[in-house]
């Protein structure tokens, strides 16, 4: 999902009525406003709590304890780097610390430009060929830091070239 989404309070208000009713609702209507808008509009917030009978604090509580839940827009590109013990053994801390120095963000962040979201992740099951980033569906082994240089500066000007 990228930031070109717009949302719309009615359809949010539509995934809250449609799931609101099921046990253990908050989950669901989380998931589904999040696939709908991309990430939980704080303005959200309370119209979940007024469905589910719950203080809007229980709700933020939730959405911001869990890291798969977003209450910002999410980049175009969503970038995980693997921070499991393989991909640790063969550079992956040197691989983070590059990310994000080049990023200008940490994990749970995106760029100002709206083009990079920075997520870790704990195996990408590309083990052997670590350190291994996930750029959107496309898992990347073996990055160094200039082959991770090299795909941000590729995506940042395929971006560019469609807006022209």
């Amino acid at each position: 999902m990228n930031d070109l989404v717009q949302w719309d309070l009615q359809d949010v208000q539509e995934v809250i009525t449609s799931l609101k009713h099921k046990p253990g609702a908050l989950f669901p209507i989380l998931h589904g406003i999040q696939n709908l808008a991309g990430y939980i509009p704080a303005e959200s917030l309370p119209l979940i709590a007024d469905a589910l009978h719950q203080t809007r604090a229980e709700i933020h509580g939730v959405v911001t304890f869990y890291h798969l839940f977003r209450m910002t827009p999410p980049g175009r590109h969503s970038l995980e780097v693997c921070r499991a013990e393989a991909c640790q053994a063969r550079g992956s801390r040197a691989l983070e610390a590059h990310v994000k120095a080049k990023l200008g963000i940490d994990y749970h962040q995106t760029t100002t430009d709206r083009e990079f979201s920075l997520e870790d992740v704990y195996c990408l099951g590309n083990c052997a060929c670590g350190p291994s980033i996930r750029i959107g569906d496309d898992i990347i082994g073996r990055v160094t830091p200039e082959k991770f240089d090299q795909l941000v500066d590729e995506l940042t000007t395929v971006a560019l070239e469609i807006r022209s």
